[in-house]
């Protein structure tokens, strides 16, 4: 009987330490002692690479000014712990999310987290490629969220790089301009692009053999995140006539789903889509052999979980 008992508590302390190493992507943030922001592809939402810090003047002092303060999760404690960057007065931050981009979902899709006692606002810009910059908003210090619908910004484009410029409203401190500690992307979304011609024969929706190593490769960046929306996306060059490269693609995002499906697992936490999109959405003009290979390609989207937006629905 004693034997019994210790093995059924040696069972479940395993299961317990089973589960507890589960990994579990989404996680909540507090932004101050009473509220707290949830971003449901925790930890790789974070902006984790420092473009650019130009300090503003007057400038924060010297301890306020480690720029490396503002990458990945927050971290701020009290005011007098410099875990934060204060820009100056009107001074520029740019950071790129290398892992990961952000998107115009429903819902805020930016969350930064200014923090320290006074609130100081900052102008925030936004950027496919770190050099053509769209307006996305204003924060004013404390709870900050940014909703790109709100300034007109497209569904489409995945954005890597964010700037943010401090409008000199408090200037006189020891830690002027806005106080950064954070920038994280509620919409954190991860694009995976590969050429078709890599995992299928010209005009032939059946995988490669060869090409089954590249989407296990794919797989394994999708697997960072244990929940998560795969939007399929198939796309052709212009050969043939709209209505075979429309059913072409199709097919060719269903051998990639049903792929992803064997390794990933059945079971696991990912909803699946599939969008074709034949000829329709080129990258460059199909007027070259190698604008068309181009153009020939599966992109693999990965967002939120629904029941994410079904939660955002629901307040």
């Amino acid at each position: 009987m004693q034997r019994t008992k210790l093995l059924i508590l040696l069972f479940l302390l395993l299961s317990g330490s089973i589960l507890f190493a589960q990994k579990i992507t989404g996680k909540y943030y507090r932004i101050d002692r009473y509220d707290k922001v949830y971003l449901p592809m925790g930890e790789i939402s974070f902006a984790d690479r420092l473009v650019t810090y130009q300090v503003g003047h007057p400038a924060p002092n010297k301890k306020y000014r480690d720029s490396t303060q503002v990458l990945h999760e927050p971290n701020y404690s009290n005011y007098h712990t410099p875990n934060f960057a204060s820009l100056g007065c009107g001074g520029v931050l740019v950071v790129e999310f290398t892992d990961n981009g952000f998107m115009n979902l429903p819902g805020d899709d930016i969350y930064i987290f200014e923090v320290g006692p006074s609130r100081e606002a900052a102008k925030v810009e936004i950027s496919e490629d770190g050099e053509d910059w769209l307006y996305a908003g204003l924060i004013t210090g404390g709870k900050s969220p940014i909703d790109l619908s709100d300034v007109g910004i497209d569904e489409d484009t995945v954005f890597y790089f964010l700037r943010i410029t401090d409008l000199k409203s408090l200037c006189r401190s020891i830690s002027a301009g806005a106080d950064i500690d954070a920038i994280g992307a509620i919409n954190s979304v991860i694009k995976l692009t590969i050429e078709a011609d890599v995992l299928f024969d010209v005009a032939k929706f059946d995988l490669k053999e060869t090409a089954k190593h590249s989407i296990d490769s794919l797989a394994k960046s999708i697997q960072i995140v244990d929940k998560a929306t795969i939007v399929i996306q198939g796309h052709t060059d212009s050969d043939g006539n709209e209505e075979m490269n429309m059913e072409l693609s199709k097919n060719r995002c269903v051998a990639v789903k049903e792929r992803l499906s064997e390794i990933l697992g059945e079971s696991v936490g990912y909803d699946y889509e599939v969008l074709a999109f034949g000829e329709s959405k080129p990258k460059v003009p199909n007027d070259t052999d190698e604008n068309k290979q181009i153009n020939r390609r599966v992109e693999i989207m990965i967002l939120p979980p629904k029941e994410y937006y079904e939660s955002i629905q629901k307040n």
